[in-house]
């Protein structure tokens, strides 16, 4: 490690990481706690969980030998994991009690009445106010403890009913430095926006026993590969409206489960008072969003996934927030580094969003209970967490080109904290929820990050592999004759050893307005005109079709551990996502178009891949069929891979997953007879998947009858091989027959192939198939 990191090590250990009331706190030798008891309820001492102790964090080194390199600064942060831990052992009775801050805080509601608490140490006074004592700040006044937490109990009325009814509107009345103001509580559960009203209300909501919804089903455990449908309840109507939790649960989830898919990853749950924001400005961290329906509504949808055996994953956001001032979290207790970093550390220049200081004791405790409520209250079976790579980085990602060297991820730039936090809230994660998956969104690739917290690591389960979207959306934007098939090789199997990604080719990112989805891509203008099985195709219609279901299936194959796809684009879903939006001016008075607040972009035409008239219906098949496949043979997971072609001149792309062999032709026009492909198994291969199947909008070049038997020799590298006809542009799966006994372990003896191996080199066919 340079001398200058160093110092910047030696630096940081001497100043106290956690929040305090002013300046002389910020260097005493305790951290700033509001509550220094274990919290007990009833419910947790019937169902005890436990959160093993940290390990060594030594277990990286043996791992990635590189990262002895670097070891002061992740020894620092791991030992920076460690002091945390444990002084909330110390102070709070233990991560388990200390992740349940929505006990306290917040409302919560016991036998005799209500108990309202905040944390707002700037304020000068507080009152809660709302529907219930007719908003009268002077009705209900609160008390402040030592530690800046305001606090009021409500008794029940005398007949017994609770003090604040279910459904009234509820706000927290501060004097702070910088004025009056009324705000949402930071820990409302639910928040709504009145009619013809611009800021949300908090709700209080708590339902009689017999309105709560009552989770039937089991959460299913952790699968052996993701395969993950990214939705967006809102935009998931075929019609140019809102969608709601209701409609999703009725007409979705099936659709999802009749795809093949395991895991429904939604977006946008997270209260956002900016629906255009795509649910990434959240205001309202513990509430679901109301615009889709009732948190008992969410509830329902997710228990409705558990029964069809379907994960529910949440795009979840710690990484930032909402700068909104009066609904949000920005200068609740009137200063702007109550919950965030000060000055512009504390803001996102690109996002103009808030960031979070991790360095923060009740920051830290917000954050841990978030991200426990929802995976507690809702059921949700795992996070997919946004914009990490904005949270371990001082620069955010932004104009940095990170090119692998470890100095880009031990250095002065790496936010500690940040860091430091997201082992906490993964250890937190999986020590009390072992079948919870963790995603982390990370395009730096930063080591460690998927490795376990207890040897060293960040924790994370899988990274998203967000290298692949950008190299197609590269690739596209060249001819075929450019494209190098060592380069999508690259891209898609350069991922860290023991690490496991999620590929895919194209997510939400992709389809937004100003972009455009793999299918537009390829397509363009034809796609309004030439879709209609009725219709003279077009070249370009039939290279954009066939490219697409290539370009699925070889990401499927080669990119990660598990695969995701974003609602719609499975079939080839047209044209972008625009949210409703009207013109907005910026500060140096250029205007920004609206689109009218149009609904139109906002919407998934589910309808084009199910009529059986249409083009899109192939692209369908096709996604449903390789969900499938890889369903019945596990090969995203199977330790057996290998490359065994990537050859330049013909375009070919060959490799073995699990007892799978894949052959990919990105030739224009070029097909292969008799083309040699190696493999490892002796025995008989069948084609099962083949894109070039009618069903699939292809050609039916292919016979399905055909059976292809290895024969002994080595070829590209591997014990064994068999001939194949590869037309252009296809992709084709061989798997070995295991289950007829003639096939297992056998090839045939080199005089019977003769015949069939006259030719020594593969004849190609020339075949127009679009340009």
């Amino acid at each position: 490690m340079k001398n200058d990191e160093k110092v910047e090590i030696e630096e940081q250990e001497s100043v106290p990481s956690a929040l305090a009331n002013n300046d002389e706190e910020a260097h005493s030798e305790e951290p700033f706690v509001p509550f220094r008891r274990n919290i007990r309820t009833e419910k947790n001492e019937a169902k005890p969980r436990s959160i093993p102790p940290p390990g060594t964090g030594r277990k990286i080194y043996e791992i990635d030998p590189t990262l002895l390199g670097f070891r002061k600064h992740i020894d620092y942060r791991y030992a920076q994991y460690k002091r945390i831990l444990e002084e909330i052992d110390k102070y709070e009775g233990g991560l388990e009690a200390f992740s349940r801050g929505y006990e306290k805080l917040g409302f919560t509601r016991c036998e005799t009445g209500i108990t309202y608490r905040e944390w707002a140490p700037r304020a000068k006074s507080a009152a809660l106010i709302g529907d219930f004592n007719n908003w009268n700040p002077n009705a209900d006044i609160m008390s402040r403890n030592e530690f800046g937490v305001w606090e009021i109990f409500l008794p029940n009325n005398t007949d017994g009913s609770p003090p604040i009814p279910h459904g009234s509107r509820v706000k927290i009345r501060m004097e702070t430095p910088s004025g009056i103001k009324d705000s949402i509580p930071a820990w409302i559960k639910f928040s709504v926006q009145a009619p013809g009203e611009i800021p949300y209300n908090g709700m209080y909501y708590d339902p009689p026993e017999e309105e709560k919804y009552v989770f039937k089903h089991p959460q299913p455990k952790k699968p052996k590969s993701l395969r993950i449908y990214e939705s967006h309840v809102g935009m998931s109507s075929m019609e140019p409206i809102i969608n709601t939790y209701a409609n999703f649960r009725d007409d979705v989830l099936p659709r999802i489960k009749r795809l093949g898919y395991n895991a429904v990853q939604i977006m946008a749950v997270q209260e956002h008072s900016y629906y255009s924001s795509f649910g990434y400005h959240v205001t309202n961290f513990f509430a679901p969003s109301s615009r889709f329906g009732t948190p008992d509504d969410l509830k329902s949808l997710i228990d409705r996934a558990h029964e069809l055996g379907l994960l529910v994953l949440m795009d979840v956001v710690h990484s930032h927030a909402s700068k909104n001032v009066l609904d949000g979290l920005n200068m609740f207790d009137g200063t702007e580094d109550h919950y965030f970093h000060s000055g512009s550390k504390g803001h996102h220049w690109m996002w103009d969003s808030r960031l979070f200081n991790y360095g923060s004791w009740e920051v830290l405790r917000f954050l841990l209970s978030n991200a426990r409520w929802w995976l507690e209250e809702y059921k949700f079976d795992g996070f997919r967490f946004d914009g990490v790579t904005s949270m371990m980085y001082t620069h955010h990602g932004l104009q940095v080109a990170f090119t692998g060297n470890y100095n880009e991820y031990f250095g002065y730039a790496t936010d500690v904290d940040a860091v430091v936090y997201l082992m906490l809230v993964n250890h937190m994660i999986h020590g009390l929820y072992p079948e919870a998956v963790t995603i982390g969104e990370d395009v730096s690739g930063m080591p460690t990050f998927c490795l376990p917290v207890l040897d060293g690591g960040v924790g994370f389960d899988y990274r998203l592999h967000m290298a692949i979207a950008d190299k197609w959306i590269e690739l596209l934007k060249k001819r075929d004759e450019d494209w190098k098939m060592g380069d999508i090789v690259h891209t898609l199997a350069n991922r860290r050893w023991l690490e496991k990604c999620v590929a895919y080719a194209e997510s939400h990112d992709q389809a937004l307005v100003g972009d455009k989805t793999i299918a537009f891509w390829l397509m363009d203008k034809d796609m309004y005109d030439f879709m209609a099985l009725d219709r003279p195709t077009t070249p370009l219609i039939d290279r954009g079709i066939a490219l697409h279901k290539m370009i699925r299936l070889i990401t499927m194959g080669l990119g990660g551990e598990g695969y995701l796809n974003f609602m719609g684009n499975e079939f080839g879903h047209p044209e972008w996502i625009d949210f409703p939006r009207g013109d907005q001016r910026l500060p140096n008075g250029r205007v920004i178009p609206g689109n009218n607040f149009s609904y139109d972009k906002c919407r998934r035409r589910f309808d084009l891949g199910d009529a059986d008239y249409l083009r899109y219906r192939g692209m369908q098949e096709f996604d449903q069929a390789m969900q499938h496949l890889e369903a019945k043979y596990d090969f995203m997971t199977s330790e057996h891979q290998y490359i065994s072609r990537k050859d330049e001149g013909d375009r070919m792309i060959v490799f073995e997953r699990g007892n799978l062999v894949f052959v990919f032709n990105f030739h224009w026009h070029n097909s292969y007879f008799n083309y040699r492909v190696g493999c490892l198994k002796p025995g008989k291969y069948k084609i099962v998947l083949d894109s070039d199947d009618p069903l699939f909008g292809g050609f039916n070049r292919l016979s399905h009858n055909a059976e292809y038997f290895s024969t002994e020799g080595w070829y590209d590298d591997r014990p064994r091989s068999f001939l194949v006809y590869a037309p252009s542009r296809t992709a084709v799966v061989y798997a070995l027959v295991e289950d007829e006994p003639n096939a297992v372990g056998k090839s045939l003896p080199a005089e019977i192939c003769a015949t069939v191996e006259e030719a020594a080199e593969p004849v190609k066919e020339s075949e127009p198939l679009g340009h």
